[in-house]
């Protein structure tokens, strides 16, 4: 127990984290450097009897005098990225910090970013101060008993330990250097404590950042739901037309080379419905615009893949539905085309009955078909189900579905004056 504490401490206070940190403190004295030296010139020419070349009070207020001078770099934008990078590499962070990857876009980052800057440079150059000059005077007091001290005469060591330098000597070098270690690690810890309060996003880039990964996944889901209703349904329908031309194959070869042309062309619809879709990962990248998706004015050719199929298809709507908006057109094309998808997977080939219904305020579509005891039942809904409702959703409709008296029932609307 007593060598995991001992190890525990070593660890602290040179394991490889401090190491990093105290490179991360080196680099901010390094950068305080420019500035320190203009600082010191300056100084030194109007200043009569400035002396911030030996004097340690001079050089403490060119060191307080330089800070001001560098913090009106980091409302640079790009500052921030280039002290975030070295501060999630240097500074041991928790996987939990957030920093800022982007410039510095808003007036409330840039000045974290500025007092950030400041804090990194100030305690940088007080730790490497500190090194440079405390560092070898550890050397030199280890090194005391076992060398001529008459190098350290003008400095006073000697004279300090009195009579007994060459026991004392030592163990004060090894306490300083202890001392300035334990400096350096709580530096760099309190540097790492700072870091994503200063560099970490604005809480309006979190909310951009937000919308933009609402974007993607919304993105994501529009093609899943694309793919799932075009493909799918074209399985659905081939599955079917393949198993009923091959059960009519000797007996009745008319209605198999019927079957056979409908899966020809429902297999080359769905592959032009496939390419509509896989042109919307295109779009942006100076590929050619995709193909219109289908709407219900071409719902004509989806019934009639649909009975080639073995599904008899009633469909009861309006003469003409050209009046709806594109959008809702094209949502409700794909909630007939995955209903029928639904019919053909979870029913077989049932009759199947579609209402489409349309005012000024809605579109209502209704689907219905006989269901028995064999019938699947998902009460809760698949992902074509799903999908259904988050398109009735996005249009700010509704979606329901139940099964009563045996008939399984899909009851979709859509409102039209909000989509014109």
């Amino acid at each position: 127990m007593t060598g995991v504490w001992w190890r525990r401490a070593v660890r602290a206070v040179i394991g490889r984290r401090v190491q990093l940190r105290w490179v991360h403190l080196v680099l901010g004295g390094a950068l305080l450097m420019p500035y320190y030296l203009l600082t010191t010139v300056v100084f030194a020419m109007l200043v009569r009897g400035a002396d911030p070349f030996t004097s340690l009070r001079w050089q403490l207020g060119t060191f307080a005098s330089a800070l001001p001078l560098a913090a009106p770099t980091a409302l640079l934008p790009l500052v921030r990225p280039l002290e975030a990078t070295a501060a999630r590499s240097l500074c041991g962070l928790p996987e939990s910090a957030e920093l800022a990857a982007g410039p510095a876009g808003s007036w409330d980052a840039r000045a974290r970013t500025a007092l950030w800057y400041g804090l990194h440079l100030a305690i940088g150059g007080l730790v490497s101060g500190l090194f440079l000059s405390l560092l070898p005077a550890s050397a030199m007091l280890v090194a005391l008993p076992f060398t001529d001290d008459s190098y350290a005469d003008g400095l006073g060591w000697p004279d300090s330990f009195g009579s007994a330098p060459t026991a004392l000597a030592p163990l004060a070098g090894a306490a300083l250097l202890a001392l300035l270690m334990g400096i350096a690690a709580a530096a760099g810890a309190l540097l790492a404590r700072c870091a994503p309060a200063l560099l970490g996003p604005s809480p309006a880039e979190r909310l951009a950042a937000a919308e933009r990964r609402a974007a993607r996944l919304a993105s994501r889901n529009r093609l899943a739901r694309e793919l799932h209703d075009s493909v799918g349904h074209a399985l659905s329908a081939v599955t079917l037309q393949a198993s009923a031309a091959r059960k009519v194959l000797d007996s009745d070869p008319d209605f198999a080379r019927e079957a056979l042309a409908a899966i020809e062309e429902t297999t080359r619809d769905a592959v032009g419905e496939l390419d509509s879709v896989l042109g919307l990962l295109r779009e942006g990248e100076g590929a050619p615009a995709p193909a219109p998706s289908p709407t219900l004015m071409d719902l004509d050719g989806l019934l009639a893949r649909t009975r080639a199929a073995g599904v008899a298809v009633e469909l009861t709507a309006p003469g003409t539905l050209d009046r709806l908006p594109p959008v809702v057109s094209r949502e409700a094309y794909r909630i007939v085309q995955e209903g029928l998808s639904n019919a053909l997977r979870h029913a077989g080939r049932v009759p199947v009955r579609l209402r489409i219904a349309e005012d000024r305020k809605k579109v209502e579509i209704t689907m219905e078909n006989p269901v028995d005891g064999t019938t699947r039942a998902r009460p809760t809904g698949g992902r074509g189900l799903r999908g259904i409702a988050e398109r009735a959703t996005l249009l700010r409709g509704t979606c329901a579905w139940d099964t009563v008296d045996g008939v399984w029932r899909l009851t979709v609307r859509l409102p039209v004056e909000a989509s014109r």
